[in-house]
């Protein structure tokens, strides 16, 4: 009779990347947190990864609606730093970013915690907005109007702020009505009073949020996430696909996450012929 010890290694030997990366977690005693985490990193094998690609281009290709994220994604910033930086607090706040970005903290709190860090004004917010113009990813623009082309919706679906993603908007050629984002309160003097809290993106699992009313509100079947954060990656399901983008920011877990993975804007344009 073998003991459990003894048999446990010939049972990991079958068993394929993400179990080995739970069984493993389990045979260490560690809990279920733990396990999401290692299977994440774990990835997938070759043959599980080439199909998640194949689907994720297949929902691109087939796809009624695209939902991009902003910051590190449509454009090179991410909106929230480059406004402490205009308010003289940008490691503080970028530390913060990093860590809301790898799925670390409760979005929501970490937006309070940067805000209050900043303690922003409109007519300092009204300054920061004309000196920083929007950097955009290189192909993004061309991305955008092949997808406007085949009469795809796009939405911007962004933890960041309405404010800030409108200018990008107009650029773009999107609807304000197809921004999803958050919104800075001021009381009657401009300064500082809270952020509204009642949007979707205000908090964690907002994105899957957006998606989900989408999908109803205008009867898509096909929606495909692209962006390079966790929460990007949260919205797959209810998304079909969700595409991570590592140009900007190569984010472990969402590389591993991620149905297809990309840092370059020219591999979607392929499909999109």
């Amino acid at each position: 009779r073998r003991s459990r010890g003894a048999a446990a290694p010939r049972a990991l030997l079958a068993l394929g990347g993400l179990a080995l990366a739970a069984a493993a977690c389990i045979l260490a005693g560690l809990w279920p947190e733990t396990w999401q985490v290692a299977i994440v990193l774990a990835g997938k094998d070759g043959a599980d990864q080439q199909e998640s690609v194949g689907r994720a281009k297949e929902a691109l290709r087939n796809a009624d609606a695209v939902c991009f994220d902003v910051d590190s994604t449509v454009v090179k910033t991410e909106g929230i730093d480059l406004l402490a930086a205009c308010f003289g607090v940008y490691d503080e706040v970028a530390e913060l970013t990093k860590t809301a970005m790898e799925g670390n903290v409760k979005f929501q709190d970490a937006m309070a915690q940067r805000l209050q860090i900043m303690n922003p004004t409109v007519e300092g917010v009204e300054k920061c907005l004309e000196k920083e113009k929007p950097k955009f990813t290189k192909g993004m623009k061309q991305l955008v109007a092949r997808l406007q082309q085949r009469n795809v919706d796009i939405y911007l679906v962004s933890g960041g702020f309405t404010i800030m993603i409108e200018p990008i908007a107009e650029i773009l050629k999107i609807p304000k009505e197809n921004i999803y984002a958050n919104t800075i309160l001021f009381d009657d003097n401009g300064n500082y009073k809270d952020f509204d809290r009642s949007a979707p993106t205000s908090k964690s699992g907002g994105k899957p949020a957006v998606v989900g009313q989408l999908m109803k509100s205008k009867g898509y079947e096909t929606v495909v996430m692209i962006g390079d954060g966790a929460t990007d990656m949260d919205a797959r399901p209810p998304a079909s696909a969700f595409i991570g983008y590592g140009g900007v920011q190569v984010r472990p877990k969402v590389k591993a996450g991620a149905d297809w993975f990309v840092k370059n804007w020219n591999e979607l344009m392929k499909e999109l012929k």
